[in-house]
């Protein structure tokens, strides 16, 4: 790509979540940045009797899991799935509160122009990439630089602001309108969405099944424990060692593998979705793709075999949790590297990232949480104070120079 003296360096970053919203937002002044972002929408053609919601696990956000989608399930049939454009960044740690108070999305979910004044938004999804360009759906060939892979995992969610705000006040009808909730996935979005449920509805009979042995396996044990302790003392019924065949739901009745029958007049899948990478095993890339799909990078969080191309976020192979809070760090030390690169400056210098050690809040209602950090687990209102007012809302704004 041929440059006049002087001219700033072009920077695209592909994916607008967590990390790559921060990157392009740090580096608006400093180059030319184009923000590539889109979202692959499952849409349920026939939608069942009782109401249905699957969530991913990911960072506790409301994505629709992908890997139930190709299950085969007689009730999915009816789902094809479309990549649309998305002209916001979602704080998806927030999404559960906004499924219980709609209006808390109208801080959590934010258009892109808001923060990005500086930076050309793409709303088409990325196709490819050569040694010099990056293709979207659109036919669009956009020249860089230096390049940000920062896709995270597959989700949902491809709408405008106003939809997306319309979409959390439809969930919480479906939740209020509802006598019974089934929660499947015990997992940091599970347990939290139970939490949100049983504090803003005491009135819901809330049940949760997981199908490993413990609750919040990620981060340890005791923190299960201590989650199953505050669950069942809101009343949430909670079924350990076994899954729900959904292909067996009946009239708002599921089985387990254990052959427990369920009644619910709702449920939710909190599952994890696929890593956002299947895009690049026709790309440049393909061969920088571990076994599980994740991009392979080195220290300086530049992807292994490419000098100009950075890898941030749950994308990456980096051995530590994919959380959000972790995104925006990498996303930092890939900016620092990115500018010291662009005013000339060698690989020599460039700044290493250290895996997080083993941390994590998990919210449990508006008041209350769990946390862990290194061998330290703690419960209860001090946790909660860290996560479950504002659920980093505030801070995640001003980072990104808005009004908290």
């Amino acid at each position: 790509m041929e440059r006049l003296s002087g001219e700033k360096k072009r920077v695209v970053v592909v994916g607008g979540g967590a990390g790559g919203s921060l990157i392009a937002k740090t580096l608006q002044n400093d180059a030319d940045v184009f923000l590539v972002d889109t979202s692959v929408c499952y849409l349920l053609l026939s939608i069942p009797s009782h109401c249905f919601l699957a969530i991913g696990a990911s960072r506790n956000a409301g994505y629709l899991n992908a890997g139930y989608l190709n299950a085969g399930l007689p009730f999915l049939a009816g789902i094809s799935s479309i990549s649309l454009r998305k002209e916001y960044l979602e704080l998806p740690w927030a999404n559960l509160r906004a499924m219980v108070e709609p209006s808390f999305a109208e801080r959590s979910v934010i258009n892109h122009s808001e923060y990005l004044p500086n930076v050309q938004i793409i709303t088409s999804a990325a196709t490819g990439i050569t040694e010099h360009d990056v293709l979207t759906a659109q036919g669009r060939s956009i020249g860089y630089d230096y390049l940000v892979v920062a896709t995270g995992h597959v989700h949902d969610g491809g709408f405008t602001k106003a939809e997306r705000l319309q979409y959390f006040q439809a969930e919480q009808e479906k939740i209020k309108s509802a006598n019974s909730v089934l929660i499947i996935g015990g997992g940091p979005t599970g347990v939290e969405l139970a939490g949100e449920i049983c504090v803003d509805f005491p009135d819901k009979k809330v049940q949760l099944v997981h199908r490993g042995s413990s609750l919040l396996e990620f981060i340890g044990e005791k923190a299960g424990q201590k989650a199953l302790n505050w669950l069942t003392s809101k009343k949430v019924e909670v079924i350990l060692g076994q899954s729900v065949k959904l292909n067996s739901k009946t009239d708002g009745v599921y089985e387990t593998s254990g052959g427990e029958k369920i009644v619910a007049d709702c449920h939710f899948l909190c599952v994890g979705q696929g890593v956002g990478s299947s895009w690049l095993r026709q790309t440049i890339l393909k061969d920088s793709l571990d076994t599980e799909g994740r991009l392979m990078v080195d220290a300086n969080l530049l992807v292994k075999g490419h000098p100009n191309v950075f890898g941030i976020g749950d994308i990456t192979d980096v051995p530590e949790l994919k959380l959000g809070y972790l995104a925006h760090n990498q996303a930092l030390v890939a900016a620092k590297n990115l500018k010291l690169l662009m005013s000339g400056g060698g690989k020599t210098n460039l700044s290493r990232y250290t895996p997080a050690q083993p941390a994590a809040v998990v919210s449990l209602g508006r008041r209350d949480g769990i946390m862990r950090f290194r061998c330290l687990t703690l419960s209860g209102r001090i946790p909660g104070m860290i996560k479950s007012g504002d659920m980093f809302v505030g801070k995640s704004r001003r980072e990104l120079g808005l009004s908290s």
